[in-house]
């Protein structure tokens, strides 16, 4: 009698198996790296990418945020035993966790975000963020008042090395004369969330005249937006020797009482540049996006797009392991322009950018990569 209900039991898990996956109910887990799910930036867009899919394709979602890097592969083994039809890992970190359990379960599906998976049944997401940074670069490199810009990286690693090399090529396209400061935040995980350090390097660069600062740094980001909205503006008084006003490219544009008060006299915006997603609201400080904004623009990198892509493709049964590369060209990276930012950044500005994005497509502009 054991053996019949068993087998029964049994049958109607199949079946109720079965019926889930005709029904698309895909089951996707997700590992999160340092600075969580909602750190506004990389992680954020990976989540909103499994977020999208549970609303449009039906699929179910269960997310992980290790406390500590250690627990990150318990995490994503627990998805492969429960039989998760797709489990992803979010950053290069989780490179080794991934493939490990990828290699333990050859018959379950694996994704990882920003970096490359040896094992088989792995997809690998790697985007080309120098050719972002390129562009986001040529824009500070219009806008800059006073030729210096800055570079703020999260964790001093390969990856975040493309960010800075696209970026300063991008400058130094639009303004040859233009000086970019690099410093990083770390070089341990910790440094994706270190919103104080991070802030202490905006206050150092903006002392040497940086007006502009591009964080390529996770939650510690938020550091540097942190700072430009306490301090909002540079002051001719305040600039080092060597260092003078060039440009006021956002005389015209309409500053908020608080502005105008705090930045009196010679004095000309500071702008932070977003990361991976669009950040621009960020610095809309008085919640008003007719006055001045502080987000220049964003370096988008649509994480979300190539997460959905990848759960779209189990669903659909068309899952393959490998790399898959997301660049200008796939729509994978670009720069943001909205409510936000439309007033900072002129059509003549954006007829410049759009034809070096297509001469980078076209493979005429190489970005460098380190």
């Amino acid at each position: 009698m054991k053996k019949v209900v068993t087998f029964a039991l049994a049958t109607a898990v199949a079946t109720s198996a079965t019926l889930a996956a005709a029904q698309g109910a895909i089951r996707v887990g997700i590992a999160f790296d340092a600075g969580g799910k909602f750190d506004k930036s990389f992680n954020q867009s990976a989540y909103e990418g499994t977020q999208r899919a549970a609303k449009q394709l039906g699929v179910q979602v269960k997310d992980f945020e290790p406390t500590d890097p250690s627990q990150t592969v318990q995490g994503i083994r627990s998805f492969a035993n429960e039989g998760f039809d797709l489990t992803i890992g979010v950053g290069f970190a989780n490179n080794a966790s991934i493939t490990q359990v990828a290699k333990e379960n050859p018959d379950l599906a694996f994704g990882l975000v920003d970096d490359v998976s040896p094992a088989k049944n792995v997809a690998s997401l790697v985007f080309n963020e120098e050719q972002g940074s390129y562009l986001v670069g040529y824009l500070a490199g219009l806008n800059s008042s006073t030729g210096v810009v800055g570079f703020v990286g999260g964790m001093d690693v390969p990856l975040i090395h493309k960010f800075q090399a696209g970026y300063t090529a991008g400058v130094k396209a639009a303004n040859p004369k233009a000086t970019v400061i690099a410093q990083y935040v770390g070089t341990t995980p910790d440094a994706w969330n270190n919103p104080g350090k991070a802030k202490e390097i905006a206050a150092s660069m903006r002392a040497k005249g940086a007006d502009i600062i591009f964080a390529a740094a996770g939650g510690s980001g938020n550091g540097v937006i942190d700072y430009v909205k306490q301090t909002q503006c540079l002051k001719a008084a305040n600039l080092p020797k060597g260092v003078t006003f060039k440009s006021n490219n956002f005389a015209k544009v309409p500053k908020s009482a608080a502005y105008q008060k705090a930045c009196a006299g010679n004095t000309r915006p500071m702008f932070f540049i977003g990361v991976d997603s669009n950040q621009n609201y960020l610095g809309d400080f008085d919640k008003n996006p007719a006055t001045l904004n502080h987000g220049l623009t964003s370096m988008v990198k649509r994480v979300d797009n190539a997460v959905y892509a990848l759960i779209k493709d189990v669903r659909d049964n068309k899952f393959k392991g490998g790399e898959r590369r997301f660049g200008l060209k796939e729509g994978g990276v670009g720069y943001a322009m909205d409510q936000y930012n439309r007033a900072l950044i002129p059509s003549s500005q954006i007829a410049r950018v759009e034809a070096i994005k297509n001469q980078i497509i076209s493979g005429k502009i190489k970005v460098p990569t380190q």
